[in-house]
C-alpha cells in the first residue's frame, strides 16, 4: 500500500474515533430543560419561603418570574450549563435593593437543590420541585 492510501486510511480512522467520543460524551451528559413553574422551599437565617418561580430556558440561557410573599414578585435572569443552575433576582427589602442569588444543581427533570444567598444579608438552602 501507498503512503497517501495509508496516511488517507488513517485520517478516517481517526476522524470516525474523534466523532464516536463526541458522540459518546453528548450521550452521557444528559440534557437539561428547566422550562416550567417550579416550588421551591427556601431556608436561610431570615426565616423561611415558598417562592413560586417560572421559568423559560433557551439554550443556556433563562429568564422568567419570581413570586414570593416574603420578597414580592420579580423578573429572573441566569444560566444553566450541564446540571449547574444559577438564577439572579433582583428584589427590593424594606426599600433597599438586594440581588438573590441561587446556585444549585438540577439533579432531575423534575428537581434541583443547592443554596441561596439574600445579597450578602442572609444565606441558605433551596430545593425546587417541578410543579
Amino acid at each position: 500500500m501507498n503512503r497517501s492510501r495509508l496516511f488517507m486510511r488513517t485520517t478516517v480512522v481517526a476522524m470516525l474515533l474523534s466523532l464516536h467520543a463526541v458522540v459518546a460524551a453528548a450521550q452521557a451528559t444528559p440534557k437539561v430543560d428547566v422550562t416550567g413553574k417550579w416550588q421551591f422551599s427556601v431556608t436561610t437565617g431570615a426565616g423561611t419561603g415558598t417562592p413560586t418561580l417560572t421559568l423559560t430556558q433557551k439554550g443556556d440561557s433563562i429568564s422568567g418570574h419570581y413570586s414570593s410573599t416574603v420578597l414580592g414578585e420579580a423578573e429572573i435572569a441566569g444560566a444553566v450549563k450541564g446540571q449547574t443552575i444559577t438564577l439572579r433576582i433582583n428584589v427590593e427589602v424594606q426599600g433597599t435593593p438586594i440581588v438573590v442569588t441561587y446556585n444549585g444543581t438540577v439533579d432531575s427533570a423534575d428537581t434541583m437543590k443547592g443554596s441561596v444567598d439574600l445579597g450578602g444579608q442572609a444565606s441558605g438552602t433551596f430545593t425546587g420541585k417541578r410543579q
